[in-house]
């Protein structure tokens, strides 16, 4: 029988499933090619958007109930189906059914992935080295990604399909490595499973754990931020006329840096500290928003690399501090719920945003996003700080 801790690197293979990313260099030229308009990219994403959001909680309560495993088989099984659709779709009713594939899958995998990784630590007696591990595979998702930022530019040069049917072989690979995965102990076994258990895991995250809402609530403004900044990066490329052909490329070069930062996340967190660092974080987030709207030219671009940097140490810090205040029975319900939180407040955002860019100027989004997340951050922050300080 495999050692348990085998389920680390198979968490490493499922994570480069999922963001090796060959199509997100010509995603958007596909759907022009196949008659979408911009209004209909934009509802497409809000659709996935929405089959996230409904799904995102009751599936990191089925990896709670039914097991990390069973539930990372089905999100890695409905990750392939949802390319092999889009594979074979010439319209908006074909890649509606893959969006919504692809979102029920996204939402079975968020939440059982990390807390997979915590109670496989945890068995071992090494959950203090989480934020190290998470912070990895983070960061192997970002080189998997930058790398198919490459490798999708050059499959795009014999067609622009061509990425997607090797998008559905790389989904493929994530089945072998979910159906091997073995099933951490249970800590603290849920006695029963009903509807009622994720209304009072909700509320008791929300209402009940004044410590863990705050984290959540900061979390979510945090990860609105840098999921709206990741449809802002082309629209800026274009802006400043950036060649098409160096699109891959620049969007590689950031993926790179997010995962650079990721890796080295536990060693800079821990001479900083949380209060550091939740200042740090929300600082630069908002402000490289602030930046990129007033420098509209190609130095801009130095300032998403920057973004991109921070964005690679909030991402496994910020749900570090999740996992330490929750218990492993829950734990994948709680990170579901934060990731519900981030969905909706860009569910809320995002086209009010998108609306700012098409009747205004990108400029003119850029810097209104930058303000309301240096506003939301900085109260987010401040409630944080103060819980800190009195536990």
């Amino acid at each position: 029988m495999q050692n348990i801790s085998s389920n680390i690197y198979k968490l490493y293979l499922i994570k480069i499933a999922k963001w090796f990313m060959l199509i997100m260099p010509i995603v958007v030229l596909f759907y022009n090619e196949n008659g979408l308009e911009q209004f209909d990219i934009f509802l497409l994403q809000g659709i996935y958007s929405v089959a996230i959001v409904v799904l995102e909680i009751p599936s990191g309560y089925f990896a709670d109930v039914l097991g990390r495993k069973k539930t990372l088989i089905a999100g890695s099984i409905l990750g392939f189906l949802g390319y092999v659709v889009y594979s074979f779709s010439y319209g908006f009713a074909g890649f509606l059914i893959a969006e919504i594939v692809l979102g029920i899958g996204t939402s079975l995998i968020s939440g059982a992935d990390s807390a997979m990784l915590y109670d496989t630590l945890l068995d071992e007696k090494r959950e203090k080295q989480y934020l190290k591990f998470e912070g990895r595979i983070i960061s192997i998702g970002n080189f998997a990604e930058a790398i198919a930022g490459i490798a999708g530019g050059f499959l795009a040069t014999y067609s622009l399909r061509h990425p997607y049917y090797f998008q559905a072989a790389v989904a493929f690979l994530a089945i072998p490595a979910a159906l091997t995965l073995r099933e951490p102990s249970r800590h603290k076994a849920l006695v029963k499973a009903s509807f009622n258990d994720i209304v009072d895991i909700f509320r008791y995250t929300l209402f009940g754990n004044k410590a863990l809402r705050l984290n959540i609530v900061y979390s979510a403004v945090i990860g609105s931020a840098t999921l709206s900044m990741a449809w802002f990066v082309q629209p800026f490329f274009k802006e400043v006329q950036v060649p098409i052909a160096a699109f891959g490329i620049l969007w590689t070069l950031l993926n790179l840096s997010v995962g650079i930062t990721s890796m080295f996340a536990h060693r800079l967190e821990k001479k900083l500290g949380s209060i550091k660092s939740v200042f740090f974080i929300t600082l630069f987030i908002s402000g490289m928003y602030l930046l990129t709207g007033y420098i509209q030219s190609i130095w801009g671009i130095g300032f998403l690399f920057v973004f991109y940097l921070v964005r690679g140490y909030a991402t496994p810090v910020l749900k570090d501090y999740i996992n330490r205040l929750t218990e492993s029975n829950i734990r994948a319900t709680v990170l579901s719920v934060r990731n519900f939180i981030i969905r909706l407040v860009f569910a809320g955002l995002g086209p009010l945003l998108g609306y700012f860019t098409d009747h205004y100027s990108l400029s003119f989004a850029l810097k209104t996003a930058g303000i309301i997340y240096l506003i939301l951050g900085i109260m987010a922050t401040l409630l944080f700080i103060k819980v800190l300080r009195t536990n």
